[in-house]
């Protein structure tokens, strides 16, 4: 296994489960399940005995691998050198499993869908692009950036919302800009954190030959998970291109005054999404944006930028449910954090992070307390 080298270097201190300051575990897996199995010290000495046949693999074993919503949390306060391996050694010991045919049914079944089907949803490509039906985005043509969508924002009936707000602002803005619509697939980054790299390959090698082929130079994406595939691993694969989230090109828009906003009054907290934030260090493009809002009261909890709680969605878990459910579910313990902030509405930039805070604030029965919009959202409401 890649890493097996390092694995013995960690001596479960546990700095890895807080937050910098210690105030609270900042782990997702631990927070909910409270044995140290589940968190990533815990994880490092279980694979390494799992390694040196000392434990057999088992349903457990599975669980508590599979569970890392991949958030990097650890990767951010753990003090060792080996710190920026930390997530790479999970994935890498979630490989190994695949190779060997190991793995969880849900997982199992995540992979299937994608591999026959392009998405996790079972649906056919001739669907991918009909969210933009009704709206003024156009095809793929030239333009200065494609506007790639991703699965969810592609077939998930919320996100498909905020893809619509997105491109819809952005066109507002004058920012040249076209979609594949049906000729897009999957970015393969939750392919890639659940462990089936030769599936990831084949995806990203499909889509760099599809932008090639277009001459895609600049990329806008939607979702944070498919920016962080696009940056961090497609330029391995000979993927190089411009890559940004949409709030990076939005921020500046807004600040320049390019488009013209009224005064939408708002207690607004923002969440940090772990694949926009830690993974890739950008904490100041929406809050730039909400900033610039007038009548925009931005509030932040207590658990914020590289300290932010994870909503639990990451590492697969948005469509495996491997953390699961419970009062000390990762998306419960955010919409209440984001609560006792005193804010009415819970900002997003991430599809993925919408769905789950969604979820938990109908299963908290708190909807007329606060609301979850993306950025995108908000601006939109806030257009003169």
């Amino acid at each position: 296994m890649r890493y097996a080298d390092i694995i013995h270097r960690c001596f479960r201190c546990g700095y890895c489960k807080f937050t910098s300051d210690y105030y609270d575990f900042n782990c997702p897996s631990y927070r909910k399940f409270r044995f140290e199995t589940y968190a990533p010290g815990g994880r490092m000495w279980l694979i390494q005995a799992w390694l040196n046949d000392e434990i057999k693999n088992s349903e457990r074993f599975q669980e508590i691998l599979f569970s890392c919503a991949t958030c990097a949390n650890c990767v951010e306060h753990c003090v060792f050198t080996f710190s920026d391996d930390l997530v790479n050694i999970f994935i890498a010991a979630r490989e190994e499993m695949v190779n060997k045919g190991i793995i969880p049914p849900a997982v199992r079944d995540y992979l299937k869908n994608i591999n026959t089907s392009g998405n996790p949803y079972k649906e056919p490509a001739s669907e991918r692009g009909k969210w933009a039906d009704g709206t003024s985005i156009p095809a793929y043509d030239g333009h200065e950036y494609l506007f790639y969508i991703g699965c969810v924002g592609s077939y998930d009936e919320r996100a498909k919302k905020i893809a619509r707000a997105v491109g819809n602002v952005l066109i507002k803005a004058g920012v040249s800009l076209g979609i594949l619509g049906n000729r897009e697939t999957c970015d393969g980054n939750e392919v890639r954190s659940l462990g089936e790299m030769g599936l990831f390959q084949f995806l990203a090698e499909q889509n760099i030959a599809l932008f090639k082929e277009l001459r895609v130079k600049k990329i806008i994406t939607l979702d944070p998970h498919a920016f962080n595939a696009f940056t961090q691993d497609y330029p391995g694969l000979g993927g190089e291109f411009e890559i940004y989230h949409y709030t990076q090109v939005l921020a500046p828009l807004i600040q320049s005054k390019t488009l013209s906003l009224k005064d939408y009054a708002a207690k607004i907290t923002f969440h940090d999404p772990c694949y926009l934030g830690r993974h890739n260090g950008e904490y100041e493009a929406p809050r730039k944006i909400l900033e610039s809002i007038p009548g925009v009261n931005l509030i932040e909890m207590d658990q914020t930028r590289e300290n932010a709680f994870c909503c639990g969605g990451g590492g697969g878990n948005f469509f495996t449910d491997i953390l699961g459910g419970g009062d000390d579910s990762p998306n419960k313990i955010r919409v209440r954090q984001a609560l006792d902030s005193g804010a009415r509405i819970i900002a997003v930039a991430c599809p993925q992070c919408a769905k789950m805070l969604e979820d938990a604030v109908k299963a908290e029965e708190v909807g007329q307390k606060i609301e979850v919009l993306d950025v995108a959202e908000i601006v939109t409401r806030a257009l003169a």
